[in-house]
């Protein structure tokens, strides 16, 4: 059978993949597993429902909740009646409620637990319009959707037809969802995505997934994203069961439970199970901590071709090390797909060395999502880039660097608003995406920085801070940073730190403090990172060198509003929140070379010295021993 419309995926579920674990969800700590006919027989319950209470073809309905099995079933049901889903980030803040609900024209506003009611209630009351309420928990005296279900076994009789005399009415360029996008200034944007665009993307992306219909995922990425929500279709499409994690905090021990083959990630989480296996060695001794270290190195150095001699110490560090790293997460060999921006190198090779194997892609909203990806079906695979052009999408490179695409996956326009649509699909129908990127070996494409966001010193010379700041965020000392300096004579950074690992080395210099301020401002610390921060320079041309540093002790977050949603930094918010150090910087500075100042209260932006262990083991184990210790005594 053809899917033109995204509820024909519940008759290719039907006829292909008979399951009992087709979807689950975890309540009080217990899994409540969907089978194929459940998934199917509640969705069609629920349009019935909706089509009783009044929805009809084009109304919006927008849905706040944490990802469960029911918002596949809310999803295909308003699809059936040719609803639009507009599907909203459940950790804003009340004004961007306000804005999403008024400008969706919001019919239904479907929340799902007492925590993000009680985030988006200030909202309701200045509301333009005032769309009916429904709650799948129970919160307060709202509706509750399962009266909805209820009503749609009730008129079963009644609406069984007319809703399939509906479905027919449906074309493939219908508008399926409104997407807002996060943004990184100003109001969000509605992404009009109709059907057709949704089912060409995640029926391409699934030609190069080696999951099937055997396997099991977990998802824990907020299913409002247009990523986490093709890939749900995609799964879906192949017959993969997709478990949802109960919360954020239970992700690691969630996927140890389901056993899982696999997961969508952003680099943030990965980075975090990165630290962890790191950290592992840390307390290690002896014979133990070599091995630990020399598979750590091995990992670090894994490439797709190495020869037969690196894929022997392979298989030995995968029965010493990489196989426990596996048993903690259920222990199956994975396939992890990760977007939202670049995954540090290292962490990419050592996962992969590990069984562990990221394939990175690209995309945006206006896309549905995915332009390119690592295709591990085809053997189309190169680590450090966001892979090959997805089928049936084209993809040119500007004049000025900036990827253009087209393709059937490219949205219908941005809601209400056809100029910038206009600005941003040009008369020839390339998309503009905004970022910057080249081909690698004429096929892998490779992202190097936004176009809006490089910027001119006042000596003329242009800047890519994307660039810089994943190079330094190689750091196990660094969490986030942003690059600074348009108009000014030189470039520098803010740093919000990872105070985990500062507070392990402050231990071991018996470094006193009061707190994460004080601890960044102490001179041995500022004075053993500034090693770093010459070293890491010496890697980048004269003008992109970071000559002055400044570590503040917040920890950004979409929550505190400093990084979007899919946690790309919000600078024009960085900006205006550090306002005052960005003028120390470029109004008080004395040294240009970007040692360390000699007044108490002024932070020196702080990088993690580079381990010694790659320079140790390139001249032996036994050197490398050492020189790990003697690192790790310092």
């Amino acid at each position: 059978m053809e899917i033109t419309r995204t509820f024909d995926l519940l008759d290719w579920l039907l006829k292909n993949y008979q399951k009992n674990d087709i979807l689950a969800g975890k309540k009080d700590g217990e899994w409540i597993t969907y089978s194929t006919n459940d998934y199917y027989k509640y969705s069609t319950l629920m349009s019935y429902g909706f089509h009783e209470i009044g929805l009809r073809k084009g109304d919006k309905v927008v849905t706040i909740t944490n990802n469960r099995p029911e918002f596949n079933i809310i999803d295909m049901a308003l699809s059936m009646l040719g609803v639009v889903h507009v599907p909203i980030y459940p950790t804003l803040n009340p004004n961007d409620y306000e804005h999403i609900i008024n400008h969706s024209d919001a019919k239904l506003v479907i929340i799902g637990i007492q925590q993000i009611y009680n985030r988006v209630q200030p909202a309701f009351a200045k509301l333009i319009h005032h769309p009916e309420i429904y709650a799948l928990d129970k919160i307060g005296d709202e509706k509750s959707l399962y009266e909805v279900l209820k009503i749609g076994i009730s008129t079963r009789q009644k609406n069984e037809d007319v809703i399939n005399e509906i479905k027919k009415t449906i074309l493939p360029d219908d508008i399926a969802t409104l997407i807002y996008t996060s943004g990184t200034t100003g109001d969000a944007k509605g992404v009009m995505l109709s059907h057709r665009n949704l089912i060409a993307n995640f029926t391409a992306h699934a030609k190069v997934q080696p999951l099937n219909q055997n396997h099991r995922i977990v998802s824990f990425l907020p299913l409002c994203h247009i990523y986490e929500r093709s890939m749900n279709y995609e799964y879906q499409y192949l017959g993969v069961s997709i478990y949802y994690a109960e919360s954020l905090a239970t992700i690691a021990a969630d996927i140890l439970d389901v056993k899982a083959h696999g997961f969508c990630s952003v680099p943030r989480i990965l980075e975090m199970v990165y630290d962890k296996f790191i950290s592992a060695g840390k307390d290690l001794r002896g014979i133990k901590k070599i091995i630990y270290s020399l598979a750590i190195y091995h990992g670090h150095r894994y490439d797709l071709h190495k020869n037969p001699w690196y894929r022997f110490w392979l298989k030995i560090f995968d029965k010493l090390v990489y196989v426990k790293w596996r048993e903690k997460l259920g222990g199956n060999r994975m396939a992890i797909v990760c977007g939202s921006s670049a995954v540090r190198d290292k962490i990419v090779r050592l996962f992969h060395a590990a069984g562990l194997e990221v394939y990175e892609g690209y995309g945006l909203s206006e896309t549905s999502p995915v332009i390119s990806v690592n295709n591990p079906n085809g053997k189309e695979v190169k680590l450090g880039t966001v892979g090959c052009i997805l089928e049936n999408v084209e993809v040119k490179i500007a004049d000025d660097g900036e990827i253009l695409t087209k393709g059937p996956s490219l949205m219908l326009g941005y809601y209400k608003d056809p100029e910038y649509t206009q600005q941003v699909i040009d008369e020839e129908g390339w998309f503009h995406t905004g970022d910057i990127g080249r081909f690698i070996d004429g096929k892998y494409l490779k992202i190097t920085d936004r176009k809006k966001e490089i910027f001119k010193l006042s000596a003329g010379k242009y800047v890519a801070p994307q660039l810089i700041e994943n190079m330094f965020k190689e750091s196990p000392l660094i969490v986030d940073l942003m690059v600074i300096g348009e108009n000014e004579k030189f470039t520098s950074a803010i740093i919000s730190p990872n105070f985990n690992y500062l507070h392990f080395w402050a231990a071991k210099h018996k470094l006193r403090y009061k707190d994460n301020a004080d601890l960044i401002g102490l001179p041995a610390t500022q004075k053993r990172i500034q090693r770093e921060i010459d070293t890491y320079n010496k890697l980048l041309a004269p003008h992109e060198q970071i000559k002055a540093f400044r570590l503040v002790a917040d920890e950004w977050t979409p929550q505190t509003g400093e990084l979007s949603p899919t946690l790309k930094l919000k600078r024009s918010v960085l900006t205006k929140k550090y306002q005052s150090i960005i003028n120390q910087i470029y109004h008080k500075q004395t040294n240009n070379q970007g040692h360390a100042f000699s007044f108490k209260n002024i932070n020196l932006s702080l990088i993690q010295i580079k381990s010694t262990i790659d320079t140790a083991i390139k001249k032996t184990s036994e050197t490398l021993s050492n020189n790990f210790n003697k690192n790790n005594n310092e």
